[in-house]
């Protein structure tokens, strides 16, 4: 289990895209990692389609030294969550600290908020590259980018490409 000893925040809430949440979570867990799933606060989270999540904690109360890293899924919730103070603190502090910081589709506007992409390659959904370049990122239109601690896919046919830079990531 190339990931045992190693603990993932997986972040959540309303409107996520499924694959993009569960996909990496149920990878992480095959890989032997320790995962916990991080809300905002609330009991359950619904995604685009309705599916239910239920976090292990609330962000606000987890300390990114705990973490080797974090996994912030699309779909609608990013922009909840980049309106959420404590969630944007944490993966800010993670990404200060070296620990990996990946996203996909949407959650780019995560990252843009956490203020850690600049001078960075990155990549997102189409619609907001602008905002991904007018944060300072250095927007690439490739299914997988990776900038150091920094992994970033655009859409969900991307996931396999993005999972395995995952763990190979956090495997180091």
């Amino acid at each position: 289990m190339e990931l045992q000893g190693k603990r993932v925040a997986v972040l959540a809430e309303d409107l996520y895209q499924e694959m993009e949440l569960w996909v990496p979570y149920y990878r992480l867990k095959e890989a032997g990692a320790d995962v916990d799933i991080l809300g905002t606060g609330k009991s359950s989270y619904a995604s685009k389609n309705g599916y239910p999540v239920h976090p292990d904690g609330n962000v606000a109360d987890a300390e990114p030294r705990n973490y080797h890293g974090v996994v912030i899924p699309g779909g609608y919730a990013p922009d909840r969550m980049r309106a959420h103070e404590p969630l944007v603190r944490f993966v800010r502090s993670l990404a200060e600290q070296g620990g990996i910081v990946a996203w996909i589709c949407h959650a780019g506007w995560v990252a843009v908020s956490a203020n850690i992409i600049r001078g960075r390659a990155v990549t997102s959904v189409k619609a907001i590259q602008d905002d991904m370049r007018n944060a300072g990122g250095e927007w690439r239109d490739e299914p997988l980018v990776q900038d150091g601690n920094l992994i970033s896919s655009r859409v969900p046919s991307d996931l396999p490409l993005f999972c395995r830079a995952l763990v190979a990531a956090l495997a180091k």
